[in-house]
């Protein structure tokens, strides 16, 4: 490996409970039961922070995420010491972007104005759909009059800049339901809109008792239509599930996508650091269950190396997700690896149709969009335990799906 230079830098803090646990839902993340018991949490990731700040000293973080969970179930207050604890700690730019993910069944009337005034610059508000019988079957708490007043206070209170998450391939869905739920979303003027299909993960509840799905070919459809419809509206699609006015795409998720740095703090929080003095790069994990999270001591953060083989597939698990790809140059400042290593996996990707060539790298091609995970198989390392679309899942680190 070439010398490695530390990339741009982010914080993420995780905030594990909900109301109810959705049964698609497979974060780290617990019903609540009884009052919400904020101080102890807020306190612990302050005192995580500094902990994990010398891994960082003279770094700049330029954006922050408040994900969950329901991080809205937290007070604006509460928020503001955590973004008072990192400002004290680590060198938190000026210009930082800082996102709350909340839900709309879940904020307090006027509490938009509030979380502004304590720093959040951005909101993503988990809106999923704007069909009643569709939120019932996914187990949400909230109304689509709920997401409506939610994105009318997000306006008021100076807030345009938000997501709203939506989903598609919803039970019973049909592309006209999808499609309304694109025009319905639009009309709530958001500056981005991330859109991605409702999927069966190991160890939930659908999982278990899987409700009735629309086919692949429906669902096809589906993302075609609804593509279709927001860049027609002026939303650039630069991400696989993720769709941005211009000049407001998530500069944290660009982050992740880029194959950057983050802090991971809170329970079951997962972080990537690079280490330019030893020539290391690590994932980070913290205590999973909120209880043990709570009483580990300070600075019990698990540390595990990627390797140099398991790289060039962390690095493209990443960057293929972005429309635009990435730049040679990019893989090997992030990696420390020479360009060689991947040159004869990217070739093959070119003849296969899943890489077109850009000025400078190499980007999915529709069709290596449309079939991502063959694409990024081919950068999976060779061995006995790595094969086929069970080592895709089981390599595939816990970063934040939504924007």
């Amino acid at each position: 490996m070439s010398a490695l230079v530390a990339p741009p830098l982010a914080l993420y803090v995780h905030f594990p409970w909900c109301v109810r646990k959705c049964p698609y839902c497979d974060f780290n993340s617990y019903t609540l039961h009884g009052a919400l018991a904020q101080e102890p949490y807020v306190a612990r990731l302050g005192r995580d922070i500094a902990a994990q700040a010398p891994l960082v000293t003279g770094r700049a973080v330029t954006s922050v995420f408040f994900g969950g969970g329901t991080p809205s179930l937290f007070s604006p207050e509460a928020m503001g010491q955590v973004l008072e604890a990192a400002r004290r700690h680590l060198s938190v730019a000026r210009d930082a972007e800082v996102t709350l993910e909340a839900n709309p069944g879940a904020i307090e009337r006027g509490a938009f104005r509030e979380y502004r005034a304590v720093g959040v610059t951005r909101v993503s508000l988990g809106a999923q759909s704007f069909d009643e019988r569709a939120l019932r079957a996914l187990g949400r708490i909230h109304s689509p009059a709920d997401t409506r007043r939610a994105a009318a206070e997000l306006h008021a209170a100076g807030l345009g800049n938000f997501n709203l998450d939506l989903m598609y391939g919803l039970p019973g869905q049909e592309v006209a339901g999808a499609a309304r739920d694109v025009e319905e979303a639009l009309a709530l003027s958001p500056a981005h809109l991330s859109h991605y299909q409702l999927t069966l993960e190991r160890g939930t509840p659908f999982a278990a008792r899987p409700p009735a799905l629309p086919d692949d070919d429906a669902c096809a459809a589906m993302l075609d239509e609804c593509r279709a419809r927001l860049g027609a509206a002026g939303f650039g699609h630069y991400e696989v599930s993720a769709y941005a006015r211009p000049g407001a795409q998530c500069r944290h998720n660009l982050n992740y996508w880029t194959f950057g740095d983050y802090l991971g703090v809170g329970a079951g929080a997962h972080g990537k650091l690079t280490l330019p003095a030893p020539g290391r790069i690590v994932r980070t994990t913290q205590p999973h269950e909120p209880r043990r999270y709570l009483a580990a001591a300070d600075g019990a953060l698990a540390q595990r190396e990627i390797l140099a083989a398991e790289l060039p597939f962390e690095f493209m698990l990443n960057a293929l997700r972005l429309t635009a790809g990435f730049e040679e140059a990019t893989f090997v400042a992030r990696t420390g690896l020479a360009w060689q290593v991947v040159d004869a996996a990217v070739r093959a990707a070119l003849d296969a149709g899943l890489l077109s060539r850009t000025a400078g790298g190499y980007r999915p091609s529709p069709h290596g969009l449309r079939f991502l995970n063959d694409l990024l198989l081919r950068f999976l390392p060779e061995t006995p335990k790595n094969s086929g679309a069970s080592a895709l899942s089981m390599a595939t680190p816990e970063v934040p799906a939504t924007a």
